[in-house]
């Protein structure tokens, strides 16, 4: 499965991106704010990663970003499975190409290719000391579902506080924001 937006392109890993993978997802900043990339992030953990078995359902793609005459991986973004069962949305982006919407410009090309498969909702969350990652959310219509929960970040190695979000099919209408509730009377 590839996708193509105005400025990126979304494509499975092939074992020839190993260097350009670690070099890209090597630095502490991302992988402690996904929740399951290692720390530290070394070769073998790409040539591990790129060996992975793609789901027809649970698209795991690289990120290039068209810069000058080349192209550059600056991340990923996919869909994976809960442990429940759910869709769930995760992506990361290097951070000297932070700053530049390629995490939202990723995930909604993600999100069109859930769409497509007709996959009724996609969950996400983000840990809570990374408010970037929920701003991200919240552009591409995914509504806070107001739950905390800890969640496992294996490169902190353990639980760590996060919100999670979801986001129903394109078209249908969005799970409700739980802050647009009225008021609970006195």
């Amino acid at each position: 499965m590839f996708a193509r937006t105005e400025r990126l392109m979304l494509r499975p890993g092939w074992a020839e991106d190993a260097p350009q993978l670690a070099r890209a997802a090597g630095h502490e900043a991302v992988a402690r704010n996904t929740s399951r990339m290692p720390w530290p992030y070394a070769l073998g953990d790409a040539e591990a990663f790129l060996r992975m078995p793609q789901a027809p359902r649970t698209p795991s793609l690289l990120v290039f970003a068209h810069e000058g005459d080349g192209i550059r991986l600056v991340g990923g973004a996919g869909l994976h499975r809960s442990d429940a069962g759910a869709h769930e949305l995760g992506y990361w982006i290097t951070p000297d190409a932070w700053g530049r919407g390629y995490a939202t410009e990723a995930a909604r090309a993600v999100l069109a290719i859930a769409d497509t498969l007709r996959i009724p909702e996609v969950s996400a969350c983000h840990f809570v000391d990374n408010p970037a990652s929920g701003r991200v959310l919240r552009k591409l219509g995914f509504r806070p579902t107001g739950e905390q929960a800890l969640a496992h970040c294996r490169a902190r190695g353990g639980e760590v506080p996060a919100l999670r979000y979801s986001r129903g099919l394109a078209g249908d209408p969005a799970l409700p924001d739980p802050r647009d509730a009225p008021p609970l009377a006195a």
